[in-house]
Parts: structure tokens; C-alpha cells; sequence
């Protein structure tokens, strides 16, 4: 290229950039939001998760598109945290949608359900199966969208201060237990309590709990409940892939740019698949100290108890959806899609799992 020409192109493209400007600017507002979790800052993986959303919003817009994190009680109760963002405390949360049971069973498919989804197969119905859309739906009367921002894997059946041999063994059992969970633990016998992670230990400790459940060995030896109740007992079949959720303020997130709104998304998938493998990498470490230095006693729940337990959260289902729209809409479309994923998983995955299994038993 001639130099004179050069020179003028070089012109011509100095002046698109100092036109650009304004409207790049203008397209990147800045932007501070408040996020409050329902969970306290020493669960360092379930709270991380906020902390990697905030991080990755932040990095994706040159930091002018902030979120301030508070752990659970630095602004509302962890168990409030949803309230917060139906009426506009606060523009966004972290949270487990089966806390607010008690406002609507439905809120349940959100995190999980009774023998319901793994992990995976969970992911598969948010972002492929339909479930965000039939939860979006259903979420729009409490004034905010939800997106999906980690999981637990199959969690743990929980710590007990006894052995659980049969179904009677539940009976006035009080136990931290959350959701349908407790819903269908109730028909067992057993007398379902909800707190907030924080609060758990103090309960068993002091005996107004004689049982609790939380989420896996990672998590459940920093909180000590071996120190208190030592059989330890799997699998957790209330909570197959418990998914953690972002719910964000309707109204807000209107007012995003679209740009925004899609480093938003991305940043929910970040920290939805960076939970997971936390808990995966740093879970085995975790069950041998709990075992081999912890005092923890692993018990398998019985089949007699697991069979109790499936029959029992049929009978769930069916009451609930017999009497609400919202949950039977959803609770339909996600057991069909649970049947034909575990017709897969049986095929594929099951099967590779189960030799592997047996080869590590070989050594």
C-alpha cells in the first residue's frame, strides 16, 4: 500500500475508533450488584461458588460490572436470601431452591428431588431437557429467574447418633433434613427439621437433633458432626445432584445489557461446573480422614430401608400433585426425562463404572 493511501486508511480508522467510543461505553455501563448466599463463608465450596460467579462477571467486563458477596446473616438469614431478591433487597442470591419448600413442593426440582436426577443427568435437563425454561416459568410470580450455579454430586445419607437397621429405627428421629426430603423421611417416622448450614452443629451437639444431613465428606468434616454422631451412613437418595442456583431480581436483570446478561450466564456455568469438581477432587481424601482418623462408622442404608424410602416418596408425589398444578407439570416432564436418561446410564455409564469399580477392588 502507497504511503499517502496508508495514511488516509489509518485516518479513516482513527475516526471509526473516536466515534466508537461513546457507544462502546455506552453498551458497558457501570454496574454493582449485591449478592447474598445462603451459605456461610467456611463452606469454602458451596460459597466458592458465589466468590467464582462474582470473579469471572467482574474479569469478563474490564470490572465494570461488580458483585459484592455476603455469606449468609451479613445481610438476611440464610434461609430468606430469595425474599431478598423478590422484593428487591438485593439484586441477586445463592442458593438451594428446595430451602423454600414450604412456600411451594415445586421450588424442590430446582436443587432435587427423592430418587430423582444424578448430577449429569441434572445439567442435561437445566440446559438441554427443558427444566430451566419449566422453572423460569414457574419462578416468574416470585419476581426473579433463576440459572443454575453448582452441585454437590450424590450427596450422603447423613450423621446419626445410632445405627439405622430397619424403617422402625426412624421413628421420632428428629433430623436436619431439608425439602421433600423431610416430606417423605415424615412418612418414615422421622421428625424433619430445616436449618441453615450454621446452625447444624450446634443443634446435634447440644441433642435437639439426633440426626443430620448435609452434603459429603468435604463439607461434613469441617462442620465435626463425627465428633458427635458417628455412623455415617449412604447413599444420600433424596439428593442424587443437588444443584445450587443464582436466583436474580426480575426487574434487574431487564435493565442488563444483553452483553451482560450473557457474561452473567456464563459466569453461573463457570461456577456450576468448577462446584462439582471441587467436591469430586477433594471428597476421597476427605471420607479416609474421616474414617481413619475421624471415628466415622460407614453404613450402607439397608434395602429393606431404601425400598421403604422409594415407595414412600411415590406416595409424595402423588399427594402433592394431586393438589398442585405446578408441581405436576414439572414433577411429569422431569420423572419421564429421568426414566429415559437412566435407560442411557444403565447402557453406557453404569456399566463402564461397575468394572472399574471392580478393578479397584482388586488392586
Amino acid at each position: 500500500m502507497k504511503r499517502r493511501h496508508f495514511v488516509q486508511a489509518a485516518g479513516l480508522g482513527l475516526a471509526a475508533a473516536t466515534i466508537a467510543k461513546p457507544a462502546l461505553a455506552q453498551s458497558a455501563p457501570e454496574v454493582k450488584w449485591r449478592l447474598t448466599s445462603s451459605f456461610p463463608k467456611s463452606l469454602d465450596t458451596i460459597f466458592g461458588g458465589a466468590e467464582t460467579f462474582a470473579k469471572a462477571v467482574a474479569e469478563a467486563t474490564d470490572n465494570k460490572f461488580q458483585v459484592q458477596v455476603f455469606a449468609a446473616g451479613e445481610i438476611v438469614p440464610g434461609l430468606q436470601a430469595a425474599d431478598a431478591v423478590t422484593n428487591g433487597t438485593v439484586e441477586m442470591c445463592q442458593t438451594a431452591p428446595y430451602y423454600y419448600f414450604g412456600k411451594d413442593p415445586t421450588f424442590c426440582f430446582g436443587t432435587a428431588v427423592p430418587f430423582g436426577l444424578n448430577s449429569r443427568q441434572q445439567n442435561a435437563w437445566f440446559y438441554q431437557g427443558g427444566g430451566m425454561d419449566l422453572l423460569n416459568d414457574f419462578f416468574k410470580s416470585y419476581n426473579f429467574i433463576s440459572l443454575p450455579g453448582g452441585n454437590t454430586g450424590t450427596q450422603m445419607g447423613g450423621w446419626f447418633r445410632k445405627e439405622i437397621k430397619t424403617v422402625e429405627d426412624f421413628k421420632g428421629l428428629k433430623m436436619r433434613i431439608a425439602g421433600l426430603a423431610g416430606a417423605v423421611m415424615s412418612k418414615l417416622g422421622v421428625v424433619p427439621q430445616q436449618l441453615a448450614g450454621g446452625d447444624i452443629y450446634p443443634a446435634l451437639e447440644k441433642g435437639t437433633l439426633d440426626a443430620v444431613e448435609w452434603v459429603g465428606p468435604y463439607d461434613d468434616e469441617k462442620l465435626g458432626f463425627n465428633k458427635v454422631a458417628p455412623y455415617y451412613y449412604y447413599p444420600g437418595w433424596w439428593e442424587g445432584g443437588a444443584a445450587l442456583h443464582f436466583f436474580i431480581n426480575t426487574t434487574k436483570w431487564a435493565e442488563l445489557p444483553k452483553a451482560y446478561q450473557s457474561v452473567v450466564t456464563s459466569a453461573a456455568a463457570r461456577a456450576n461446573v468448577e462446584m462439582q469438581a471441587k467436591y469430586d477432587a477433594a471428597n476421597p481424601a476427605a471420607i479416609k480422614r474421616l474414617v481413619q482418623l475421624g471415628g466415622a462408622q460407614l453404613r450402607p442404608f439397608s434395602p429393606e430401608i431404601m425400598e421403604a424410602s422409594y415407595k414412600a416418596a411415590l406416595e409424595t408425589y402423588e399427594e402433592i400433585s394431586a393438589k398442585n398444578e405446578n408441581f405436576k407439570k414439572i414433577h411429569d416432564a422431569y420423572m419421564a426425562f429421568r426414566n429415559d436418561e437412566y435407560l442411557w446410564f444403565q447402557i453406557g455409564e453404569y456399566t463402564y463404572d461397575n468394572f472399574m469399580i471392580r478393578q479397584r477392588a482388586k488392586g
